[in-house]
């Protein structure tokens, strides 16, 4: 793994232990396209091909992001609850997983060109939900080496990334897991400069107000000002 994202172990708890920041990332996409096995993948080095249905599992890890410990929550969702015609209740699963997490993981697989489809959607329900369009997203295009049952092109996917102005990433799950690593290392690492960016904004010195005018200085420069008056010469008498 990068030297900049390394796995740690959870320290046993101590009233001395500096709790780390949190990461909360999402991975949002259809059914079967590969999330779960992306996570475990990353998380653990390890592919699993076959998952039961997914019911939205919480992944939890100290990691160390460019040289910072971190605590990352990676929230895995159910393929089935996804957005439907453009339109999502506030109060659903989804739009509470995505008012939770700060960066995005949008997964389709190349064989599925409908989970392709529901990217752009999903993208658009973030973008809702996160108006400032700070939180990073990261287009996915998995099961990359299942090339003869591609429906989803290469350009396709980069073409969509530079509309919705996300990165993309096409991967093999099963075949690479630097390629995978990226992926999450980059969204780790946007949130982490996001929130660099607010803790700087608080520490922000206010702007100071004028200072007001030293009392002492003043008086001082009227009595200099009155014992000149009271020094000067006096006008000569008139005979």
């Amino acid at each position: 793994m990068s030297g900049h994202f390394l796995l740690a172990p959870i320290p046993e708890s101590s009233s001395d232990y500096l709790l780390p920041k949190d990461i909360k990332l999402a991975v949002l996409g259809a059914g079967r396209v590969g999330k779960s096995a992306m996570i475990v993948r990353f998380l653990t080095k390890r592919f699993i091909g076959d998952y039961e249905p997914n019911t939205g599992k919480l992944y939890s890890r100290l990691v160390y992001v460019e040289g910072d410990q971190v605590s990352l929550q990676i929230q895995d969702t159910p393929g089935g609850n996804q957005v439907q015609d453009n339109f999502m209740q506030v109060g659903d699963p989804l739009s509470k997983c995505v008012q939770w997490a700060e960066g995005f993981l949008l997964v389709y697989s190349i064989t599925d060109y409908d989970s392709y489809l529901a990217i752009r959607p999903l993208h658009q329900h973030i973008r809702k939900v996160h108006p400032d369009s700070r939180a990073p997203v990261v287009i996915v295009g998995n099961k990359g080496d299942l090339l003869h049952a591609r429906q989803v092109q290469t350009r396709e996917g980069v073409q969509l990334a530079n509309e919705l102005g996300s990165l993309f990433l096409e991967v093999s799950t099963s075949e690479n897991y630097e390629d995978v690593c990226d992926a999450f290392q980059h969204l780790c690492r946007e949130v982490s400069k996001l929130h660099n960016l607010g803790a700087e904004r608080r520490r922000a010195p206010v702007v100071p107000r004028p200072r007001s005018p030293n009392m002492q200085d003043l008086k001082r420069r009227f009595k200099q000002a009155l014992s000149s008056k009271t020094k000067a010469p006096s006008a000569p008498a008139l005979g």
